[in-house]
């Protein structure tokens, strides 16, 4: 299918990048479909709003910068999207990029949760207080690295 996106333009996506969030991201709750498309800066993708050109989401794997992140939110939430099994979900969250970009920060109280057998999704609020909503992510990332094996 051909999507117009904000950070590509009009492009063609494949029907598979297709997911659904049913509740809507916390503040945009009526866009309702995206597509996930890959960033060429990885570990970056991006969730275009398909309804909305002008609304897109820079996003991460957690685990990337914090191996310790697990996805901590209510079981109801879960099964809401048809996850039963943790090899079901794909787990994201969602980057702010400042003019600074060295002071980027990653939503981890937040995360972006999709069922990739069904391509449904919904963000949820993590249980856990460890989390919050402004991870440093280069500096967590730099601490990752230092870590002896």
């Amino acid at each position: 299918m051909r999507i117009d996106t904000k950070p590509y333009g009009c492009i063609d996506v494949d029907e598979r990048q297709r997911i659904e969030f049913p509740y809507g991201i916390l503040g945009f709750e009526k866009l309702n479909s995206y597509v996930l498309l890959d960033a060429p800066q990885q570990p970056f993708y991006w969730l275009q709003a398909l309804d909305l050109v002008e609304v897109a989401f820079v996003l991460i794997n957690p685990v990337i910068f914090r191996p310790d992140y697990t996805v901590e939110v209510p079981t109801e939430e879960l099964e809401e999207i048809g996850i039963d099994d943790p090899e079901k979900m794909l787990t994201f969250a969602i980057v702010t990029i400042p003019q600074n970009p060295a002071e980027m920060t990653a939503n981890l109280q937040g995360p972006i949760i999709i069922n990739k057998e069904t391509r449904v999704g919904r963000q949820s609020i993590s249980t856990n207080p460890k989390w919050e909503v402004r991870h440093p992510v280069l500096k967590e990332l730099a601490a990752v690295r230092q870590e002896p094996c």
